[in-house]
């Protein structure tokens, strides 16, 4: 869905004066925040920074577990913790998205890959408390304020296709609330949402307009908490509200909208999203629109912009050349008309390993043209992609700029900026992807710095020009490959020209169609300064890359 911005609140316009070198009025515009050209960074919240060591432990969750399979320590704060050291900030991140933080189950299951407790956040026992092991509700707050505070936006996991597994500890929820059985066979539509992920996974009946109870455990539960009367009222509230029936989908979505008017969370990825019916995540959609809007009405001081909540939808094997459909084989669904502004890319680790102009041309023709409005979300690693791009991080300076200047939203997955080993022995399945993030190998091994400078450059030149993302991209030359990338909306625009594979040492670039000649430069790759003289420029350094920006519309 297009976003609509109010001129005066997202950017201020100053005007200087001419200069003898210089045909052009130079205006100084701030950046608005667009979520189309957004740098998303995706961590797990227990694998990324343990920044309260009290919390690593509850529910008596002392068993062992298999390799990567437990509970590592990191949590809410931790995460806060890097937000204000910088961290973030440096990388060019403007969006965080992190693992659910709900109340998991207490016990753990072996799936066949050894026992394994609920660390990732996806086995939902409770979706109105947070988990003790990721923190608590302040701890959120926090989150979100410190987040705000740096220009960050924070997106949630949510989770309404399916409750957590089922142990000794943790029952089953009511038959008119789950279906365990069968599992999916994913050669249908029905046969891919009428069905159980994997056995032992119960399937929300999200197909439900049926009235149903609560849970008794979770009554049971709500009342030793002293909050069952406040929790009651807030459902009666919801459902008089909206007039949906009181079925398993609409208490979820209520659940989860009550951290976007609770907190002021900027979007939600919604997991499993083609396991349950489209018209689930265009009500969801709806709520948290309202949900939105409530908590900006309720906290004036603290709105950041007129952006819309954002929605990300996880559709396995979705790929952009499908454009805005996905194929079951009996059925078609439009996700982007069912309540979603982006898709997550599946396709984008496959045109990875093509060269730069066919993956440019390709993402900024379907973005400006069939899917304009919407975008996608492109990653090359993720926390359930069992083969990534560069799974033995042999190409992580290739990785960084196919990913970081690619058209589209960027999904950096936590220590694609620092070449995390995504190959850790001794694991199974998944587990291998999920290692603890190398804070210490940032700290002492000058390779990885290195490779996290080259992310932290692009990552910031990215966060800087909307355009890269959210713009259009046009090949200058072949030889050397320099291209441009140009962005508008209402009174806002930015360009910048970008040249790759480039000789180290001096080298000219061509950027007449773009800059007017007396125009100040700044490659801020290497951090040179230049004049356009001839259409052109010159520049002298290290690197076969440069970035090139207006000197007057530095950000």
């Amino acid at each position: 869905m297009k976003k609509q911005f109010i001129p005066f609140f997202l950017f201020l316009t100053i005007i200087m004066g001419s200069c003898s070198t210089s045909k052009n009025v130079s205006k100084i515009q701030k950046t608005p925040f667009v979520w189309e050209g957004a740098n998303v960074y995706f961590l797990l919240t227990d694998r990324f920074n343990n920044g309260n060591t009290s919390n690593d432990t509850n529910f008596e969750r002392n068993k062992k577990t298999a390799k990567l399979r437990g509970f590592e320590g990191g949590d809410i704060i931790g995460i806060t913790k890097k937000i204000e050291e910088g961290y973030f900030d440096k990388l060019g991140i403007n969006a965080i998205w992190f693992t659910p933080v709900v109340e998991q189950i207490h016990d753990g299951v072996d799936e066949g890959t050894g026992l394994t407790y609920g660390f990732h956040g996806y086995w939902t026992r409770d979706w109105t408390n947070l988990d003790p092991n990721f923190g608590t509700k302040e701890d959120l707050r926090m989150l979100v304020d410190k987040a705000h505070a740096h220009g960050i936006r924070i997106i949630l996991d949510g989770v309404i296709n399916h409750t957590g597994p089922v142990t000794q500890t943790d029952t089953v929820w009511p038959k008119n609330w789950v279906r365990t059985g069968p599992v999916c066979d994913y050669k249908s539509y029905e046969g891919t949402t009428a069905c159980t992920l994997v056995s032992n996974l119960p399937d929300i009946k999200t197909e439900s307009n049926e009235n149903v109870d609560l849970p008794p455990f979770l009554i049971e539960k709500w009342k030793k908490e002293g909050r069952y009367e406040k929790e009651m009222a807030e459902l009666d509230a919801f459902f008089a509200r909206t007039g949906y029936p009181k079925a398993p989908k609409y208490y979820i979505i209520k659940w989860l909208t009550d951290y976007i008017s609770d907190y002021g969370i900027d979007g939600y990825r919604a997991d499993t999203v083609k396991h349950t019916e489209e018209t689930v995540w265009a009500d969801f959609k709806t709520q948290c629109d309202f949900a939105f809007a409530t908590w900006k009405q309720n906290n004036p001081t603290k709105v950041l912009d007129e952006n819309s909540f954002y929605t990300i939808a996880e559709v396995y094997n979705y790929g952009i050349g499908s454009g805005k459909i996905f194929d079951f084989g009996d059925k078609k669904i439009n996700y982007f008309e069912n309540g979603f502004n982006n898709m997550i890319n599946f396709e984008f680790k496959g045109d990875a390993q093509k060269e730069y102009e066919f993956i440019f041309s390709k993402y900024s023709d379907k973005l400006n043209n069939e899917l304009k409005g919407y975008s996608v979300l492109n990653y090359l690693s993720s926390h359930d992609d069992g083969a990534p791009f560069d799974a033995k991080r042999t190409k992580s300076k290739e990785a960084a700029i196919k990913l970081l200047l690619s058209p589209g939203l960027s999904q950096v997955y936590y220590g694609d900026e620092s070449a995390r080993s995504l190959v850790i022995e001794g694991t199974e399945g998944d587990a291998t992807l999920r290692s603890f993030m190398n804070w210490e190998e940032i700290k002492s091994n000058s390779e990885t710095q290195k490779t996290l400078l080259h992310w932290q450059k692009l990552g910031q030149f990215r966060r800087n020009h909307p355009s890269i993302g959210a713009g259009i991209h046009k090949k200058i030359s072949d030889q050397p490959y320099t291209f441009s990338r140009t962005f508008s909306k209402n009174n806002y625009s930015d360009s910048v020209i970008i040249g790759l594979n480039l000789p180290v040492g001096q080298k000219e670039v061509t950027v007449a169609s773009i800059f007017k000649n007396g125009t100040k430069l700044k490659d801020t790759y290497s951090g040179k300064e230049v004049l356009v003289v001839n259409g052109k420029v010159s520049i002298d350094s290290e690197f076969d890359i440069v970035l090139l920006e207006a000197i007057s519309e530095t950000k």
